[in-house]
């Protein structure tokens, strides 16, 4: 019976590598295929014939595709900024405070994770029309904060909700103002939580294309909408390379990720 329920649980394990084997393989397949197609000495995505660095070289000839590069950059950084400040502000009142319609607000925060991209665009793009604002870096900076802000939220809650409220009110019965305790205790156990909704937040905005399409104007084309434009004609090596450079910034991204909360938490733990 012992041998039978061994060779049971074998073959158990082994379907369940085999399906675990076939679900990363579909997932990470065309991002594998992209990357090394980049690298093509053939300009066609049928026939790899070489390596080469070439079509990377090719992207950075020109100034124009460095000053997509640079407002992507600089449209995260901002909105990454307003979206955690706002969103560790709204988590903090809505964690510490009891208000009327506090259930409604809270069910608000959760429409544009819900709504679909394109309507968000659509809707932006009219409300800003209606206001008399032209199209620039400030309502990208408004659509990507409006879209960021719910992130940083549900991830600023995961922490929120193991926090030890009893650790503020030893504080404050030492003598400490509600803004020391904000300062000195509050803060510094929400830092994992800030910094995983930032990194979310700027992996977010990097990526938008629709919201961004819609209210981008004339001059503020991103980095993402330039690679949208490059698909939508022949899918030549140049898009190859533009992806796997985008996904390498994603990457490089989530390790300094890994790598800032593991310092935090040794800091932490010493």
């Amino acid at each position: 019976m012992k041998n039978i329920k061994r060779k049971e649980k074998k073959k158990l394990g082994f379907f369940s590598y085999a399906i675990m084997f076939l679900v990363y393989l579909f997932l990470y397949l065309p991002i594998i295929m992209v990357i090394i197609y980049s690298f093509n000495t053939n300009d066609s995505n049928i026939v790899f014939k070489g390596f080469t660095l070439e079509w990377y070289k090719h992207l950075f000839q020109g100034d124009q595709l460095i000053d997509y590069m640079i407002l992507t950059i600089e449209l995260a950084a901002v909105s990454t900024i307003i979206s955690v400040v706002l969103g560790t502000l709204a988590t903090i009142c809505m964690y510490r405070y009891d208000f009327k319609l506090k259930k409604f607000i809270d069910s608000l925060l959760y429409i544009p994770i819900v709504i679909p991209e394109l309507v968000i665009g659509i809707a932006s793009l009219a409300a800003f029309t209606l206001m008399g604002f032209s199209m620039g870096f400030a309502t990208l900076v408004f659509a990507h904060v409006t879209f960021c802000v719910p992130f940083v939220i549900i991830t600023l809650r995961a922490r929120i909700a193991d926090f030890d409220r009893s650790i503020e009110e030893a504080a404050m019965d030492l003598g400490a103002n509600q803004w020391h305790t904000l300062k000195r205790v509050t803060l510094p156990m929400l830092v994992p939580g800030i910094i995983s909704g930032a990194f979310l937040s700027i992996t977010l905005s990097v990526d938008d294309v629709i919201i961004s399409y819609f209210v981008c104007g004339a001059g503020q084309i991103t980095f993402p909408i330039k690679v949208y434009g490059m698909v939508r004609g022949k899918i030549s090596t140049d898009v190859y390379a533009l992806s796997s450079l985008i996904m390498f910034v994603i990457i490089f991204t989530y390790l300094m990720y890994f790598l800032v909360k593991k310092v935090f938490l040794k800091k932490r733990e010493a």
